[in-house]
């Protein structure tokens, strides 16, 4: 087998970067996918609403809540077989989905496909970052994030393809031939590579982080439909907030932790991590209301509401499929890069809500591009600088890290966003609470109708300008940290780094195992 030399990188790495992103695009097709599915599942298995919620949400829970968890399996134990251990369980898990006779197998199927995609959306990242030397990497990471925007995109409109010519469950079977083909191509070309060091496991995190994390992502998911307010959200994120809370102190205490903490002292991953996240806030929040103004406001179906967004997505691919974003991170640094990028995803919101508005769907689309121009130019330069602040041999965690902040960021944009909107869209009709169905049945005539839609249309300028404020803070902070770790001396991060290693004996010796 070939090995990854530090000059050149892995003599396959680019047919390597193929056979994962494919894995990739699959787990987040899976995503969206099921959205579009929603009247067959109610039909043919007599699913609740209940029911319909668990099947959505089965999938990210679990996955969400194991990232760290499968991050730091795939360093101790080995990437490869971390990555081939996830396209088993998530071919199987669609293999179950895909034959589901009842809604509980469904939701169980669902779940054991999020453990499959913890397992690969951690190792595909560390992967790129193990077989990619320093001067590819960029370009490497940036064709991995634009696979994650085109699967976004993609989910519902495939899942609509899908469903006009076969039943329900032929959205899971396309993921059969994919994962048998993931297999083979894994086996056969991916390196092993794990932390040589050996260091014991750290079980009591790992069940910590998973529950915390979990908690924390059943909060941000439950509150749009039970209420930010309701006792099941306060109580869901409360605990999970403890829970983790108690993950950071015992991450502390011993010597081998899953989550070295130390990482936060890191300026450059200090400023990715915020990053990260409000990119992610920015685009999902967006994109959630963006979705609402095309189908309520401008009068699109579903499917035509979709196919409108898509032109964010394809920018992303554009740029970095061709390798721009690449280039101009390394003329414009992290920093700049990440600076101009979140300046352009504040710039491209802004001029969804001021333009959208007026103009139709062609102001949306100018913002749509611009956005999609930002975050070509901004998530490469943001997961490269999270992954360049950590260890090597800590790859997979770094890859959990990455993903975890982004559905935080997920979660986080559509509850803010979707709040903003709410609270204008009441006050500008004096009531304590409303929502546009709601508001359109109790109109007495068109007048009425047309003051309902003016109001929501206003409750979308609104949130989507809140939207642009917080991501383009977010730019500006990122790239003040990113920029003075830079200017920081070499050899104060040297000695830095030379005062930690002989700390490190001493602490690890106190702690208690």
């Amino acid at each position: 087998m070939p090995r990854t030399t530090p000059a050149t990188g892995h003599p396959q790495r680019w047919l390597i970067l193929g056979v994962i992103c494919l894995a990739q695009l699959t787990v987040l097709l899976d995503n969206t996918v099921l959205s579009v599915a929603v009247p067959s599942l109610t039909r043919e298995l007599h699913a609740s609403t209940a029911d319909v919620q668990w099947m959505m949400n089965a999938y990210s829970l679990v996955q969400s809540g194991l990232l760290l968890t499968a991050g730091n399996a795939a360093d101790r134990y080995g990437r490869k077989r971390m990555l081939l251990a996830g396209l088993a369980l998530f071919g199987a898990g669609s293999l179950v989905a895909g034959l589901a006779q009842s809604s509980a197998q469904l939701i169980a199927a669902r779940a054991g496909m999020g453990v499959g995609g913890a397992l690969l959306m951690t190792t595909t990242l560390a992967v790129v970052v193990q077989i990619f030397d320093d001067t590819e990497r960029v370009r490497a990471i940036g064709i991995w994030s634009t696979v994650s925007s085109l699967g976004f995109a993609a989910g519902p409109l495939l899942g609509g393809l899908v469903l006009d010519h076969f039943w329900w469950g032929a959205v899971f079977l396309i993921n059969l031939p994919v994962a048998v083909v993931g297999l083979a191509a894994v086996a056969a070309l991916v390196p092993e590579s794990r932390h040589a060091q050996g260091d014991r496991p750290d079980l009591l995190g790992a069940l910590l982080s998973t529950v915390g994390m979990t908690a924390v992502v059943y909060a941000i998911i439950s509150g749009p439909d039970h209420g930010w307010t309701s006792a099941r959200v306060l109580l869901s994120a409360a605990g999970g907030l403890l829970v983790l809370g108690l993950f950071a102190g015992w991450e502390l205490r011993i010597p081998y932790p899953m989550l070295d903490l130390r990482f936060f002292r890191d300026r450059r991953f200090t400023g990715a991590v915020a990053g990260t996240i409000l990119v992610a806030f920015g685009m999902t929040g967006s994109l959630f209301l963006l979705t609402q103004h095309l189908q309520f406001v401008l009068g699109y179906g579903p499917l035509d509401a979709g196919l409108r967004t898509a032109p964010l997505a394809l920018t992303v691919v554009v740029l970095n499929l061709g390798g721009l974003g690449a280039k101009l991170v390394g003329r414009m640094g992290t920093p700049g890069a990440i600076g101009t990028g979140m300046g352009l995803v504040a710039a491209g919101l802004a001029a969804i809500a001021l333009l959208g508005g007026t103009h139709g769907y062609p102001g949306m689309l100018l913002g749509l591009v611009v956005m999609g121009a930002g975050v070509a130019l901004s998530m490469p330069a943001m997961a490269n600088a999270v992954m360049s602040a950590i260890p090597p041999e800590k790859a997979g965690v770094g890859a959990g890290i990455n993903g975890t902040l982004a559905e935080f960021g997920n979660g986080l944009g559509v509850a803010v966003l979707g709040a903003v909107l709410n609270a204008r869209f009441a006050a500008l009709l004096g009531v304590s609470a409303a929502s546009l169905p709601a508001a359109l049945a109790a109109a007495d005539g068109p007048g009425e109708r047309a003051g309902v839609a003016d109001a929501f249309a206003s409750g979308l300028e609104t949130s989507q300008l809140a939207g642009a404020v917080a991501v383009l803070a977010g730019g500006l902070l990122a790239a003040l940290l990113l920029r003075r770790a830079e200017r920081r001396p070499a050899g104060a991060r040297r000695q830095t780094k030379q005062a930690e290693k002989q700390e490190e004996p001493e602490d690890r010796e106190a702690a208690p195992a």
